[in-house]
């Protein structure tokens, strides 16, 4: 072997498996540079994607007020989470920045309890300040709860207690104190703004425009539009904006509980139903709804007057279940014992419950029924013979 020899290329049987090795090096290197890489790039998105976002909401700095406040403002909270709030009291001028609200709402295990609604607060107040003002008692104002029943105007029960009706449940919701001046709206304001409304104008829903449009007392076209529920007023607002509000919030539970779409293949128009339902919801319990709305049925298919008490007592402002001769001798629309038909508008506000059994009522021959328990209960008869001993037990209960 000579010098050159020691230089020489391996054999050649040698070479192929070195060109191997050296071609998975390489593979193992591009994959490591490119996993690298990756990573990398990971991480500089992820450090873009924090910048971006703590820079929108101001998580690395914000501006907060401080101190009290200064001016009264009606703030609406929405349904939603705290930084939504936040931006709701931004969008009013009551804190600096949604940080502001939220960081100080991190700090009060209250501030997850504050409902959606009405609330004064007061501009640029520091963001504890403002989850304070939130959460204090009573701190919530413009609310208003219906009840199944109840009929705009104001009722007087038996014992000669007046009861509150819608007219003026709405009237005292209005108030509230802002900057010294009471936002209280009137009962006469409110009752002056539902006879002058345009029901398309103000937001009445559609298949309920025509009907109502033709009641002669204006008013009590929108008997029956408020279902039984919570509702919200603004303070401050003007009764036309409050009526407005009122009835979108109506229309969407109106349509939650089927109308109009449910009116389709009974026969019926959807404002009728309505009103059926109405008579429901006053004449009986709960348990009788069904019942009652097949005799309302029943009776209008053969023409029989319904001579319901509550349509009597609904234009006097009583909510008796019994009338006397006298009542019933009153002429008038809502006098169904001496007019034939429906009355021509809801006596009150009727629930799901109430619209349901109109649309779908439980099926039977009954043309007759009386309370006959004082816990509400009806007893049902299909002949006047069967009813007037209904009745007489009724009466020996004490409970008609």
């Amino acid at each position: 072997m000579n010098d050159l020899d020691l230089f020489d290329e391996a054999p050649a049987e040698e070479r192929p498996r070195r060109g191997r090795a050296a071609a998975s090096a390489d593979k193992q290197r591009r994959r490591k540079v490119l996993l690298l890489g990756g990573i990398a790039a990971v991480i500089v998105l992820g450090i873009g994607v924090w910048y971006g976002v703590t820079s929108l909401f101001g998580l690395t700095s914000y501006e907060d007020f401080e101190g009290a406040g200064e001016s009264d403002v009606v703030v609406k909270v929405e349904p939603g989470t705290i930084s939504q709030t936040g931006q709701s009291l931004v969008e009013a001028g009551v804190v600096g920045s949604v940080r502001a609200y939220t960081a100080a709402a991190q700090e009060n295990d209250s501030a997850g309890s504050v409902q959606p609604g009405y609330y004064v607060l007061k501009t640029k107040m520091s963001g504890a300040n403002a989850v304070a003002g939130l959460v204090r008692k009573n701190a919530r104002v413009g609310e208003m709860e219906i009840r199944g029943g109840n009929q705009l105007d104001d009722v007087t029960v038996a014992s000669g207690k007046v009861n509150q009706g819608i007219i003026s449940m709405i009237a005292k919701a209005s108030c509230a104190e802002l900057n010294g001046k009471n936002t209280c709206l009137t009962v006469e304001q409110v009752r002056s703004a539902m006879e002058k409304a345009d029901l398309a104008e103000i937001g009445a829903p559609e298949w309920v425009i025509t009907e109502a449009s033709k009641v002669t007392e204006p008013r009590r076209r929108f008997e029956g539009l408020l279902m039984p529920g919570k509702y919200d007023v603004k303070p401050g607002d003007t009764p036309e904006n409050v009526l407005r509000a009122l009835l979108t919030t109506g229309s969407a539970r109106l349509q939650a509980a089927g109308l109009p779409k449910s009116a389709e293949k009974t026969g019926f128009s959807p404002y009728q139903l309505l009103i059926m339902a109405s008579l429901v919801e006053k004449e009986s319990a709960t348990p009788d709804f069904g019942k009652i709305a097949q005799v309302t049925r029943n009776r209008l298919a053969i023409g029989m007057r319904l001579q319901y008490d509550s349509t009597v007592n609904y234009p006097l402002d009583r909510p008796n279940i019994r009338t006397n001769s006298a009542d019933r001798d009153k002429a008038g629309a809502y006098n169904t014992y001496a007019v034939q038909g429906l009355p021509p508008t809801p006596i009150g506000s009727p629930g799901a419950g109430a619209i349901s059994a109109a649309v779908t009522p439980e099926p039977s021959d009954y043309l007759y029924f009386v309370r006959c328990d004082k816990n509400g209960k009806s007893c049902f008869a299909k002949d006047l013979d069967d009813h007037n001993a209904n009745v007489r037990e009724a009466q020996a209960k004490g409970a008609y």
